[in-house]
């Protein structure tokens, strides 16, 4: 098992699965950076690891509100969108996405994490989704720091 793994999804029952295992490996202070074209499934992933992760409150996108908040979960969930901000607006908000980032008691998503200015370049688990049609898509994780590889071999592990 390395720093990079990739599964397929030809339907919602394996894409919860996807965040299940997600979800299950998970722990606090991790920062899961999403990339990927409009309609890919950024948002509807992070749904489902909040299920799992037992949020009451429900998850939405926060294209237009750019962070949402969630604290009724085994874990704070912090959820940034930075598509609206683009690479000029990042610069708006950088000091609360590098404090939200680094909070050891939450995880941090982050939709749209190209815009990010590399200020997300530390430790950190990416997951690019790629969208084929409407059912199919490509999940390709990859890990950075060794707290992160071990996340992404148990992901791996429980999706075999």
């Amino acid at each position: 098992m390395s720093g990079k793994f990739s599964t397929k999804s030809n339907n919602l029952e394996r894409t919860d699965a996807i965040a299940k295992a997600i979800a299950d490996s998970l722990e606090v202070g991790t920062l899961l950076c999403m990339y990927g074209d409009i309609g890919a499934g950024k948002t509807t992933i992070t749904k489902s690891i909040g299920k799992y992760l037992e949020i009451k409150e429900k998850i939405t996108s926060p294209s237009f509100v750019i962070l949402n908040e969630y604290h009724s979960g085994k874990f704070d969930l912090y959820h940034f969108d930075l598509y609206r901000l683009e690479e000029e607006g990042v610069s708006t908000i950088i000091d609360e996405l590098r404090e939200y980032s680094q909070d050891p008691k939450a995880l941090t998503i982050v939709e749209w994490a190209q815009f990010d200015q590399n200020e997300l370049l530390g430790d950190r688990l990416s997951l690019q989704i790629k969208y084929f049609d409407d059912e199919t898509r490509e999940f390709c994780f990859e890990a950075f720091g060794t707290e992160n590889t071990e996340l992404l071999n148990r992901i791996e592990k429980a999706l075999q």
